[in-house]
């Protein structure tokens, strides 16, 4: 693609790569078949490459962007899906970043839209906040029908897909280290995650029982916080920068304290963003190197476990389970088998969900800001997992859980809840009823060293 910066555009560092990025596209348009928004809407200007001459145009005529182009990059997802897709290797991921930035600093937005990205960027990433609106939610319910005549559909959404109850907090809750009684192995930092240790705290808890039995410490630092992807995804470029350096800050902080072998991440949502500390602090000479160290070191958990073996289940079972795919782990860090071979591993019987590149519509705070969409993408992930008539889903992200959770009966749990029933852990909250399924695997009467001494 042809551009046309100027010679003094293109000195604003955010401008140089957005032009780096545009000139390798080739406007061949396979990225269309795999957009999840141009699939459910059919406007070529919600595709990839619609998008990218929308942001073209922007960058280049230096407007203020119009409530056209708005829409049009708000309502896309960052599945990235365009990117697994792409022959030329078009960097959307950060081009649609930069546009972001220039949208939020340029023109927030109408009142009620500013209204409520600021109330997401102010609740959602600090535990303690979003708690209490969640358990604020209730005294809203009865109003959802004025709510949304007023025009305040995303307020009345949130209200929506607020837990009824609250799940008791996480067994392994805030900063420390929880310390194998196997031999040690290694040691990882976790994060411990902002939304998912107030909608789920298993996931935290059983990512430390897996690793644990393994001979694996874990430790939470204390300071470390949101990753900075729910503010970063809203064009709020600073305060994620700023999100990130806590989270460097904390982490390397405990790096001092002896070796680590990876920065676990158990969202997968977060874990794209981690990875890409060092592209986010680049530019800033204090943190750029430790940035990139972090971003080095960061895993998913499935990656991890799936590195470091952890041999054979002690339970085995008959359980049918469709793997749900997270844009986030299989776009945006390219990991798909690993998941689904550990839970093979594992004894559950694993089978995919057709159209597996197509999101579910939850991407961050998407199903909240975009409802409409949101819904159809979740009624069609839905239908596509009721065809395989499993038992349970899985998936590695928090956002997808919840999401799929809303729109179907079949319970939906994160993947390292099935790997640590499997291994030896309690039943996952919501699979109480599958548990006649699963059957001890038998113990030997005899050990290797029996027969050596025998």
């Amino acid at each position: 693609m042809q551009t046309n910066f100027t010679a003094e555009q293109l000195r604003d560092p955010r401008l140089a790569e957005a032009d780096q990025i545009l000139r390798r596209c080739v406007h061949c348009g396979l990225c269309t078949a795999v957009c999840s928004t141009y699939v459910v809407l059919g406007d070529e200007r919600d595709s990839p490459r619609g998008r990218i001459y929308l942001m073209k145009d922007m960058f280049e005529s230096g407007r203020d962007p119009s409530v056209e182009v708005r829409r049009h990059i708000d309502r896309c997802l960052s599945c990235l899906s365009c990117m697994t897709t792409c022959p030329s290797g078009v960097d959307y991921m950060h081009l649609v970043d930069h546009a972001r930035a220039y949208i939020e600093e340029r023109a927030p937005g109408a009142s009620k839209a500013r209204f409520m990205r600021e109330f997401l960027a102010r609740i959602v990433p600090y535990p303690r906040r979003f708690r209490w609106a969640l358990r604020a939610a209730p005294l809203g319910r009865p109003f959802r029908g004025m709510m949304r005549r007023l025009g305040l559909t995303e307020l009345a959404t949130m209200i929506d897909m607020a837990p009824a109850v609250l799940p008791r907090a996480a067994r392994f809750s805030g900063p420390g280290t929880a310390l194998t009684k196997a031999e040690r192995r290694a040691r990882v930092i976790m994060l411990a995650g902002c939304a998912q240790q107030v909608l789920r705290p298993s996931i935290n808890d059983a990512t430390i029982r897996l690793l644990a039995r393994r001979g694996i410490d874990v430790a939470v630092a204390p300071g470390a916080g949101c990753c900075g992807a729910l503010v970063h995804h809203l064009g709020r470029e600073g305060e994620a920068k700023a999100q990130a350096r806590r989270n460097i800050d904390a982490w390397m902080k405990e790096i001092g304290k002896g070796p680590v072998d990876a920065v676990l991440i158990n969202a997968s949502g977060c874990g794209t963003m981690v990875k890409d500390y060092g592209h986010l602090l680049a530019d800033d000479p204090k943190y750029a190197g430790p940035a990139k160290k972090i971003a080095e070191l960061a895993r998913d958990v499935s990656e991890f476990v799936a590195g470091i073996g952890i041999g054979a289940p002690v339970r085995w079972s008959s359980i049918k389970v469709a793997y749900h795919s997270a844009c986030s782990l299989q776009h945006g860090q390219g990991i798909t088998d690993e998941p689904k071979e550990l839970l093979a591993r594992a004894g559950f019987k694993v089978v995919d969900v057709p159209e597996g590149h197509i999101c579910c519509g939850s991407a961050g705070t998407y199903n909240i800001l975009q409802p409409e969409i949101a819904t159809q993408l979740r009624d069609r992930k839905v239908q596509n997992i009721k065809t395989m008539r499993p038992d349970v889903v899985a998936a590695g992200n928090i956002g997808c859980i919840t999401q799929l959770a809303g729109g179907m009966s079949i319970p939906v749990v994160h993947t390292v809840e099935l790997l640590d029933w499997a291994y030896g852990g309690p039943v996952p909250r919501g699979l109480e009823a599958l548990e006649t399924f699963v059957t001890d695997v038998p113990k030997p009467n005899r050990v290797v060293d029996d027969y050596i001494n025998a």
